[in-house]
């Protein structure tokens, strides 16, 4: 291994120099690189491209359409906040209860989450390209069955059949966008994708909002869901597969051609090296897959101390991003804001989830800055701080109505308010760091198990986000929001103690350095050595230069 690790740190010294000079690579350099695969991955200075850090138009209009994925997920999760309190009696029942909103609202999670489970191994065999296509005809098949629906159950099948498609979007569109785009910028175009989660909801918040005093105006609500499907079904098809999924069914100068287009600026002999590299990869994911039985894999998660401690890690984040109820106010905020008094509640969802937005790129700036854990550190106070202010004003907005919420009571207007400013602050914390750290998940995990590991976890999110959806509403009815709000409280309080004492710092260690720092523990001291270090040696190879 060590061996290894320095063929590594020897070829990522050439890449370099030999960028900077504009040099071509010799065949002798390009064996380096490939030897190196034996150690499992290529840190990405091992490989430079010319032009690597500028992004072409090409990658600009696939990462923008790859990410209506993105925007689906943001709009059909935030569109039904909206959609539950204009239904009325168009469903059957005079007005719907809490039980048959949160099997409205649940019924889309539990499709995600069996969406998301099938998603990656279908996308092996069929391709990225047709499992994006398969979601975008779920989507629309579930927004137009919706749209006509006249009954609560098949409104319930309509949501469900929508969660499928989210489940796929959710898990096929971060990996499509990584796939085919530049090295040094993945990170921030996997991120876009983050972006347009949020954008979503915005969106369908101003949709809400459109059509809020409309008669039937929910239907164009969910219905319009639709359109953007529509729209990245038909630009699917000028899109090209991932490379990776091209060489393994044989086609190098497909992928070759398409390498191209993402490093225009590169040399012909850089292209080359890339796709060795790609080639070297695929060979060796492919070798790891027929030397080991998948149940041998899954197993090692849990028996093999140093995936067991990403595993926990892991699914600990995101587990805290759900159970810290923040999909509670995506899901019924249109419902709350209209019970404490606001006359416009629709568009006041709209304030909440802007201010997601909005901190949602801050977040994207400053993640890889300030660092993914000392972000969590220093925003998740805040979510708690939120929580605990909502509480109390709850507590004192319902002192006339028994501590429950009930619509049509004349609440105090200041009191009001004060819940509102907590969500804000609540949701500005959130976006801050717990939007955005968990899904940063794959860099926790070696390259045999990284696909087990992520559908792991992400698999504990949306597990999570049922449970959330499925008992708010009741847990508002059995110990008053007061005591909902407080309860949330404290779990990010337990959220924030898992992340002091098990979640190591992860920005700028190479994958192998991450795999490194779980050997001992949870490498908090550790993590933060080799960082120190790396830290230390760029300023000495900067002084030497």
């Amino acid at each position: 291994m060590e061996d290894a690790s320095n063929e590594l740190s020897m070829s990522a010294e050439k890449g370099v120099s030999m960028s900077e000079k504009g040099v071509k690579r010799s065949f002798d350099e390009v064996e380096d690189v490939e030897r190196t695969l034996d150690a499992g991955e290529i840190p990405e200075v091992a490989v430079v491209a010319e032009g690597e850090d500028r992004t072409t138009w090409f990658v600009w209009l696939l990462v923008a359409c790859t990410s209506i994925s993105g925007l689906l997920f943001g709009y059909d999760t935030g569109v039904v906040s909206g959609a539950l309190v204009t239904i009325g009696s168009d469903l059957g029942p005079a007005q719907l209860s809490s039980g048959q909103k949160e099997l409205i609202t649940s019924s889309t999670t539990l499709g995600a989450l069996l969406g998301g489970l099938v998603a990656g191994v279908l996308s092996d065999y069929l391709g990225r390209r047709p499992v994006l296509a398969l979601a975008d005809v779920i989507f629309i098949g579930g927004a137009i069955g919706q749209a006509v629906c006249h009954t609560v159950w098949s409104m319930i099948g309509g949501r469900f059949l929508v969660g499928w498609g989210v489940g796929l979007a959710s898990c096929i569109a971060p990996l499509y966008i990584q796939e085919l785009s530049p090295t040094r910028l993945r990170g921030r175009m996997v991120a876009l994708n983050v972006v347009a989660i949020t954008g979503g909801q915005v969106v369908a918040y101003g949709i809400d909002a459109a059509f809020e005093n409309t008669h039937g105006g929910w239907r164009w609500m969910v219905g319009l869901g639709s359109v953007p499907a529509a729209v990245q079904f038909f630009f699917l098809y000028f899109l090209p597969e991932s490379p990776r999924i091209m060489i393994r069914r044989g086609n190098p100068d497909e992928a070759r051609a398409v390498m191209t287009k993402i490093y225009s600026h590169a040399s012909p002999e850089q292209i080359d090296l890339k796709l060795r590299v790609l080639v070297g990869s695929v060979k060796k994911s492919i070798e790891i897959a027929n030397t080991t039985t998948f149940w041998q894999r899954f197993q090692s998660m849990f028996v093999n101390p140093i995936n067991r401690r990403a595993l926990i890690v892991g699914c600990g984040l995101q587990a805290f991003q759900q159970l810290c109820g923040f999909n509670t106010l995506m899901y019924y905020s249109a419902t709350l804001f209209e019970e404490i008094g606001f006359n416009q509640p629709t568009a006041v969802g709209l304030i909440v989830s802007g201010t997601n937005f909005i901190f949602t790129l801050i977040a994207l700036k400053y993640i890889d800055i300030i660092g993914r854990r000392k972000i969590m550190i220093f925003s998740s106070p805040g979510m708690i701080v939120g929580l605990v202010l909502a509480s109390i004003s709850f507590h004192y907005l319902t002192r006339k109505t028994d501590g429950q919420l009930i619509l049509g009571s004349d609440y105090p207007r200041s009191w009001s308010a004060i819940v509102l400013l907590s969500m804000i602050f609540y949701v500005a914390s959130y976006a801050t760091g717990l939007g955005n750290v968990p899904w940063q998940q794959g860099e926790l995990f070696g390259l045999e198990v990284r696909g087990i590991g992520t559908s792991l976890a992400t698999a504990v999110n949306w597990a999570g986000n049922l449970l959330i959806g499925s008992t708010y509403l009741s847990l508002m009815d059995r110990i008053t929001p007061a005591g909902a709000f407080g309860f949330y409280a404290g779990l990010c309080l337990l959220g924030w103690i898992f992340c002091l004492f098990c979640f190591p710092e992860t920005a700028g260690l190479s994958l192998e350095e991450v795999r490194v720092v779980f050997r001992h523990g949870f490498g908090i001291r550790e993590s933060e050595r080799l960082r120190r270090e790396k830290r230390a040696l760029a300023r000495s190879g900067a002084g030497k230069s």
